[in-house]
């Protein structure tokens, strides 16, 4: 197991644990404040029996989505990191920093592979801050998920710089995913340090940062969501990377851009 696995691995024990009151309290509260947390959308940080019950907190007042037919949806609160083209399966960590779609997307979806290498990617990073639940982006068909264990290095900046090809070498579930269009796009939830689990509500045996070393397939005959439909969430920040189809979305410019969950960030083609 690399260090990064065992860190979070004991990390996610602390976050998990349910401190007498008080004392939850003053761990949530200094927590806010280190982070600079906007709880307005959210319960006060007093409620919350644990520091992985304020990472995954639910939004208390519903929040409003762009609902227009051809509009995707940021899927989470995040920054934009990076996105565009990919170039002959080469897409950017961020500037500077190349690695393969092909190698991200794994082997399982070597059938496809050919429809998004030309295609369009979005990299939206979630900070410690952020509301850490995901959500669909548009109505879709989930037909495939692959969890690849991995390592579990940070995805912030001073990583995103420096280790080469990180989204490929971290743990990561990949959801093949089919439009109303019936077109193809992938949705890639990174696991990070101190993250060590990710969630999905419609798949239970997703297990991450375990000692395993085996690949998960799942094959599905469709597992029907619809636009802002909550997917799951991560135990602290992370990334998701989305790929699609070529010449089935236009993006918007939102490089270098904090997104809120529902805001439109593509419009279908």
């Amino acid at each position: 197991m690399h260090i990064t696995n065992l860190i979070s691995q004991y990390f996610g024990k602390f976050a998990k644990k349910e401190f007498p009151s008080f004392f939850q309290k003053m761990i949530n509260e200094t927590y806010v404040k280190i982070f600079k947390i906007d709880l307005s959308e959210f319960r006060n940080a007093k409620y919350y029996k644990s520091l992985t019950d304020l990472f995954t907190r639910e939004l208390a007042i519903p929040r409003q989505i762009d609902e227009a037919v051809d509009s995707v949806i940021s899927p989470c609160d995040s920054f934009i990191t990076q996105g565009g083209n990919l170039k002959e399966g080469t897409l950017l960590q961020i500037k500077g920093m190349e690695y393969s779609a092909e190698e991200l997307l794994t082997y399982y979806c070597t059938d496809n592979y050919d429809k998004v290498k030309n295609g369009s990617y979005i990299n939206f990073y979630l900070a410690p801050s952020d509301y850490h639940r995901y959500h669909a982006p548009v109505d879709f068909v989930i037909k495939k998920l692959i969890h690849v264990p991995g390592k579990l290095y940070p995805v912030n900046f001073k990583y995103l710089k420096k280790e080469i090809e990180l989204f490929v070498q971290n743990e990561r579930v990949i959801l093949e995913c089919r439009s109303n269009e019936d077109k193809l796009f992938y949705m890639v939830f990174v696991g990070a340090l101190n993250v060590g689990q990710m969630v999905f509500d419609f798949e239970p045996s997703v297990q991450t940062n375990t000692n395993t070393n085996d690949i998960m397939y799942i094959d599905y005959d469709g597992v029907d969501v619809r636009k802002g439909d909550t997917l799951g969430y991560f135990k602290m920040g992370s990334t998701i990377v989305m790929i699609w189809e070529e010449n089935s979305i236009e993006l918007e410019n939102l490089l270098n851009q904090k997104v809120k969950f529902g805001q439109k960030i593509a419009t279908v083609k």
